[in-house]
């Protein structure tokens, strides 16, 4: 829906849209544990692969007209499906990572160092088939880490890591729409403190990330900005009572746009970052059942903005998740049933903001199973 002006009177394209998105990971590794003298080794090489195809197309109706204080009643639009559903988009990721954590003092300074060599492959195609445009971008980034624990169920730690992510693609609502942008490096800080007191566990961390952010200047969508996301983490785990566990979990986050080309835009919180996110689930294992576990959380997140003017913004939400797992044995093998509902109570909201200036529904109440079998 479109705002044509102050007295609220309104446009909307009614459209049938098609879509078929696939999507395939594969991840393998090895692991090995040696010494060298005093010092302890645990060698972890790992390789994955993820793929996706994103294609779309629609039929076009009749623009409806409006009005957001007096809403007028139109017969609904027979639009036929599209005959095709073209590919949009292809998108290959693959990256090969070799770490090595090495332990003195009898594990309580450890050590940990790596590379990761990640390679991005993109390409936007025309309904025709013929592509438009690509870029193939490779990378090798480090990774580091220290743990020191001055006592048995302390742990102090510091870690540097960088990544690299696919590049942006300039929104429907730009003159370059569909432009695809290299890949960009995030860096990232962290350091924190981890606690461990009986059935209990606590972490507290403090982060920093960087990475170039994409704005709108006029008509024209360009990676131009860069954003920081800083924050701090608590998060806690344990047993609260004989068969009753929690797992809670606060972040604050102070997110600044640090670099733009409009000193309007300069030191705005960044698109799609809320300031407080936090949840808290529970797990209850009924004496009366064997193996069987009820499960819950509440799930909080709060506002963010759409825009890099921050002018506007989808409001905070809360959900309420429910569910329960049963653990028998059939056949002689461990069996795990799972069943859960989620958005138990089918909240209505804005799930957040899924590309510049495009905000996405929250999933409305659903119902998932599952069985899984340990050979």
């Amino acid at each position: 829906m479109i705002i044509l002006n102050s007295a609220g009177a309104t446009s909307s394209a009614v459209q049938n849209w098609k879509f078929q998105v696939n999507r395939s990971s594969f991840d393998t590794g090895v692991r090995s544990q040696f010494k060298t003298g005093p010092v302890k080794h645990a060698l972890a090489l790992q390789a994955n692969l993820y793929m996706d195809r994103f294609a779309s197309a629609n039929v076009s109706g009749t623009p409806v007209t409006s009005n957001i204080y007096v809403p007028t009643d139109r017969p609904a639009q027979n639009i036929a499906a599209p005959q095709s559903v073209p590919k949009v988009s292809d998108s290959t990721l693959s990256g090969l990572s070799l770490a090595d954590t090495l332990s003195v003092l009898d594990d309580r300074l450890q050590f940990t160092l790596g590379l990761r060599y990640q390679q991005v492959k993109s390409s936007n195609y025309a309904a025709t088939g013929t592509k438009t445009a690509s870029y193939d971008e490779s990378a090798v980034t480090p990774l580091a880490g220290i743990v020191f624990k001055p006592w048995h169920n302390v742990s102090l730690y510091a870690n540097y890591v960088e990544g690299l992510s696919k590049g942006d693609i300039a929104p429907a609502i730009a003159s370059n729409a569909g432009q695809v942008f290299a890949p960009y490096k995030t860096k990232q800080q962290e350091v924190g403190v981890k606690l461990e007191s009986g059935k209990v566990m606590a972490t507290l961390a403090a982060f920093r990330m960087t990475k170039p952010s994409g704005q709108l200047f006029g008509t024209i969508y360009a990676i131009d900005s860069e954003q920081r996301n800083q924050g701090l983490e608590l998060t806690v785990s344990g047993q609260a009572y004989k068969g009753v566990r929690l797992l809670g979990g606060l972040t604050l986050l102070d997110g600044e746009l640090t670099k733009t080309n409009s000193a309007a835009t300069r030191g705005n919180r960044p698109v799609g970052v809320p300031a407080v996110m936090a949840n808290l689930g529970g797990e209850w294992d009924l004496p009366w059942v064997p193996g069987l576990t009820l499960t819950s959380a509440v799930n909080y997140t709060g506002s963010e903005y759409v825009n890099q003017a921050n002018t506007q913004q989808v409001p905070s939400w809360t959900t309420v998740d429910l569910g329960a797992r049963y653990k028998t044995s059939m056949y002689g093998k461990s069996t795990t049933f799972r069943a859960g509902l989620f958005n138990a109570f089918n909240r209505k909201y804005w799930s957040g903001v899924a590309s510049y200036g495009t905000i996405s529904l929250g999933a409305p109440r659903t119902f998932m199973a599952s069985m899984s079998v340990d050979f």
